[in-house]
């Protein structure tokens, strides 16, 4: 897996030797085991996935991390991403909509020995006001358009990973807070399952009710 993620530009080898170190299929279905190392998403509870290897490899490269970043990150799902993050940064305060979902990955990542990371279930476009600010936000769900919650927590000269478009395709942006303005950075076009909340999109019921 890392081979091939070096090969598809990949260069930040901090980056890559967490992915190599972390064994991602303690992270999905036994009975997908097959799937854990291959290119792309693989499903998880609650109808989410965890991300292929690249996206996860590209978002984790564009954030810049150092060991004393305080992040944040918008949809825990597997906490693939969280043991990552927590490899590479101070702190990592981490939000899932779903409690099943935070309580499984917080159980998972408090056994295999992280210390430095905190859960908090709830809207992921709220961000976490009590805790910012935060030198580095990533999101793992698409949102329609950047939140602003989520931009007021961010620290002066921080970065801020996140797939904006619709709810099919998006691209990946990287910004990073200058003052009043936000410099952008596209890395790739992308597909993500919707960021759900009051900054984000409907839930599935309201969008269909919506459209009908």
């Amino acid at each position: 897996m890392v081979r091939r993620l070096e090969a598809q530009g990949i260069t930040d080898q901090k980056v890559l030797e967490v992915m190599r170190r972390i064994p991602r299929h303690l992270f999905i279905a036994n009975s997908l085991w097959d799937h854990a190392y291959a290119d792309h998403p693989v499903p998880i509870d609650r109808g989410q996935t965890i991300s292929q290897p690249y996206i996860v490899a590209l978002m984790t490269q564009a954030l810049q991390l150092t060991k004393t970043d305080r992040v944040l990150e918008i949809g825990t799902g597997s906490g693939y991403q969280t043991a990552i993050l927590a490899e590479l940064a101070r702190h990592v305060y981490t939000i899932e909509r779903f409690a099943d979902l935070s309580e499984k990955a917080r159980k998972l990542l408090t056994e295999a020995g992280y210390t430095n990371i905190s859960f908090l279930v709830g809207d992921g476009t709220l961000g976490w006001p009590e805790a910012a600010p935060f030198d580095k936000i990533i999101v793992t769900a698409a949102a329609p358009e950047v939140p602003k919650a989520l931009v007021e927590q961010l620290a002066e000269g921080g970065r801020l990973v996140i797939p904006v478009g619709g709810r099919q395709l998006q691209t990946l942006l990287a910004l990073t807070k200058e003052g009043e303005r936000l410099r952008r950075e596209e890395l790739c076009a992308c597909s993500f399952l919707p960021l759900v909340g009051k900054e984000g999109w409907p839930d599935e019921e309201t969008w269909l009710q919506h459209l009908l």
